[in-house]
């Protein structure tokens, strides 16, 4: 099965609902953990895994103890399933909470001008997380300094306090579709991408592609 045929397939609305969603998931799991920065929350996609995941487990609760060797080993490719998507699911998590933690205060502040950065839990989390922080800073050091110097996202000089993901870390991408022309900003390096190309190339370059659904990360 060369490229073709796999781009094909992702595209191919006669591959069941549930097959799309593992494709999807795997999608966002590793984009998730090759992009320097975190993607928005996939909110649709996260909304039908949790509940296939509910689903298969009440299934497995209520069949388990059945003697019947058909009904086994059915349990067993529920469960086996059940385990790879939970697996997924938890690593992608980790993944999206390991970049909150590195860069709260950047977070919280693309989740204001963008609400679909974060989900539901993810904000509280980074809320009260960030809330905590700064008490103990706050009780530890910040209250001996003077008043000015207590902000932990000040930019007075400019300089910010408030650390960033590397924008312009190279990534492996992968064209879904032809994405055109992709410029390289503060070079001159210009390159056409057609579906099925793959490159090496900086985060920066292909976010609006990646973002759009046009390419992939690999």
């Amino acid at each position: 099965m060369d490229i073709d045929d796999l781009l094909a397939e992702v595209d191919n609305d006669a591959v069941p609902q549930e097959t799309r969603d593992l494709q999807e998931l795997t999608r966002a799991w590793v984009a998730e953990r090759v992009a320097p920065e975190l993607l928005p929350w996939p909110d649709a996609l996260m909304e039908r895994v949790g509940g296939r995941i509910r689903r298969q487990i009440e299934l497995v609760e209520d069949q388990t103890g059945n003697m019947d060797p058909k009904t086994n080993f059915k349990l067993i490719v529920i469960q086996t399933e059940l385990e790879r998507f939970k697996f997924l699911v938890r690593s992608f998590l980790r993944a999206r909470i390991k970049k909150i933690d590195t860069h709260p205060l950047h977070t919280l502040s693309l989740h204001t001008s963008s609400p679909t950065l974060l989900s539901p839990s993810e904000l509280q989390y980074l809320t009260q997380h960030q809330a905590l922080l700064s008490q103990h800073y706050a009780s530890s050091f910040l209250s001996q300094f003077p008043a000015q110097l207590q902000r932990l996202d000040d930019t007075a000089g400019g300089i910010s306090m408030v650390d960033k993901p590397d924008e312009d870390a190279a990534v492996f991408c992968r064209a879904l579709r032809d994405v055109g022309q992709v410029v390289v900003e503060g070079t001159d390096r210009r390159f056409e991408m057609v579906r099925g190309d793959v490159s090496v190339v900086r985060w920066s370059a292909v976010r609006r592609a990646v973002l759009g659904g046009d390419a992939e990360l690999i």
